[in-house]
């Protein structure tokens, strides 16, 4: 069986150039807050979720992790800019971002299954949907039954039965399993934008290849232990 761990970073679009529709919308409910501390608060929040969205944010690192091989390639936004690092058996490579789409599709139609950590909920509907602002058609869909496991496995349903226990991010999981976080590094999802801003898409594809890792570290001890 040929079986794929991926996880991806995103970085949220300039307020600014948004329509002032768009604008409008995505500050709706912060503008009804009376209090002015509060609302000023929540207009930033709001900001700053962009990078949840795929209408108003774009990927920027694909990291993807062969689980029979353990050899992992990450794909992120760039020119001309490759390497490896031999004793975590990881590549980069920097492509746009609709080469980086394309490419995953068509890694992903050569697999049996995929593994994510909570991929239903954010990285697969977001490269869906991603891809088809791009004209990009997906190979496969990824969304399909919750509860069969064939093709898709996402840890945070399994880590949480379906919701059943409170769920918790990755940090939280790799620390409570004594894995190694990637956040042990000092960054965190959060910080893509700002790194990316700052043109530090490099540590950004690094940060990308140690959630793989962290998630690959995660899926065995799952494997072993709760795959019933």
């Amino acid at each position: 069986m040929k079986r794929l761990i991926f996880d991806i970073e995103t970085v949220g679009y300039d307020f600014e150039t948004l329509t002032p529709s768009q604008q409008e919308y995505i500050l709706r409910y912060a503008e009804k807050e009376k209090d002015e501390y509060i609302k000023l608060q929540k207009i930033d929040e709001s900001k700053r979720y962009l990078s949840l969205y795929p209408f108003t944010a774009k990927v920027v690192a694909i990291g993807m992790l062969n689980v029979e091989t353990e050899g992992s390639l990450v794909l992120f936004e760039g020119e001309d800019k490759s390497w490896h690092v031999e004793e975590k058996n990881i590549n980069y490579k920097s492509v746009s971002e609709k080469e980086m789409l394309e490419l995953f599709w068509n890694y992903i139609s050569k697999i049996d299954q995929v593994i994510t950590f909570n991929g239903r909920n954010f990285d697969i509907p977001f490269l869906m949907m991603r891809s088809s602002l791009l004209k990009i058609k997906p190979t496969v869909n990824l969304m399909q039954n919750r509860y069969n496991l064939t093709k898709h496995i996402d840890l945070l349903d399994q880590l949480t039965l379906y919701e059943n226990i409170r769920k918790f991010n990755l940090d939280f999981y790799c620390n409570a399993y004594g894995i190694k976080s990637p956040k042990s590094q000092g960054i965190t999802g959060m910080d893509v934008k700002e790194l990316y801003k700052a043109e530090r898409i490099k540590d950004i594809a690094v940060y990308c290849g140690e959630d793989i890792k962290a998630t690959y570290e995660l899926y065995k001890i799952w494997d072993k232990f709760l795959n019933i």
